[in-house]
């Protein structure tokens, strides 16, 4: 039977939440529930999830749109202005979202469903903070919550940040969800800087030849990261990968703690070995298989696309 998941995504920000969209639409194992765009301009976030479902023949899956500021509105909103470059025409204007929030959407469909649905949150967290402000009863009853997010820094070179973009843009927001009792797995930095997609990649997913595959080897080239450096990290990804192949990464039970007051390292995700006075609540990716990963990527996003899309 295939995982049922909904995908919380921030898409636009940095390619690889499409490169995340395009790994689940690709994979059978994989059931598409539904998608809940968070963060900034959440409806030019969620038009480009609904042309890239559209090119993919999945106009089927809902897509809402949810909240645009953090929660506390603390720090001032990230955007850096190429979303959507390359994917959207004038014509997109119409595409509309589902009219229910995001927020509604993965409550009600969590609880209608308990035990069943695995929420990947692949952006800032204040969709999935507020869902489990809203009903207390949804982190028991999600099948599981895979995060990409937070950085452990302790088996990585020490350039790594003391903050992940996703735990900065809303760190109050992550501290709800990681105190919620969820069954919490955490993709960090230590891992997803380890994995990348270069040009041989984007080639590989090109010769799907399909006007989606097209998109999104596109979507890649035009990001401006990867025109900068000639590769990109697979961040988002690689968070989707683990519930396809859990043995890509080794998981190690943590305490995490989100740093909310701190003078430089505010939204610092810091990790320790549980004990009775920090209980394991997440467990964390430290090591990944980086090239294994990377070639089963390119591999499924170039192949997989349902045949009446060819």
């Amino acid at each position: 039977m295939a995982t049922r998941i909904i995908l919380d995504t921030d898409i636009g920000t940095d390619v690889d939440d499409c490169l995340a969209l395009a790994l689940v639409l690709c994979s059978p194992e994989l059931e598409l529930v539904g998608v809940t765009c968070v963060y900034a301009d959440v409806l030019l976030r969620a038009r480009m999830v609904l042309k890239l479902l559209s090119l993919a023949g999945r106009s089927d899956v809902p897509v809402t749109v949810g909240v645009r500021r953090p929660l506390l509105d603390l720090v001032p909103v990230f955007w850096s202005g190429h979303e959507g470059e390359g994917l959207l025409t004038p014509e997109d204007d119409t595409l509309l979202p589902s009219p229910e929030h995001s927020v509604d959407y993965i409550v009600r469909t969590v609880m209608e469903s308990p035990g069943e649905i695995h929420l990947v949150a692949i952006g800032p967290l204040t969709n999935v903070a507020l869902a489990l402000l809203r009903e207390p009863e949804l982190a028991r009853n999600l099948a599981g919550l895979t995060i990409m997010g937070g950085a452990a820094r302790s088996r990585s070179p020490m350039e790594l940040p003391y903050r992940e973009h996703n735990i900065a843009c809303d760190p109050e927001a992550a501290h709800i969800v990681l105190t919620s009792g969820a069954p919490i797995t955490l993709i960090p930095l230590d891992v997803t800087t380890r994995v990348r997609i270069q040009a041989e990649g984007v080639q590989r997913i090109r010769s799907g030849g399909t006007p989606f595959h097209e998109a999104v080897a596109q979507q890649v080239e035009l990001y401006p990261g990867y025109r900068t450096r000639g590769f990109t990290h697979l961040h988002d990804p690689l968070a989707v990968a683990t519930l396809l192949h859990p043995d890509l990464v080794t998981l190690h039970p943590m305490h995490v703690d989100v740093e909310l007051g701190g003078r430089h390292a505010t939204a610092a995700t810091l990790m320790r070995t549980p004990s009775d006075s920090a209980p394991l609540n997440a467990h964390v990716a430290l090591d990944v298989h980086a090239e294994r990963f990377e070639t089963f990527l390119t591999d499924r996003v170039s192949t997989a696309l349902d045949a009446s899309v060819r």
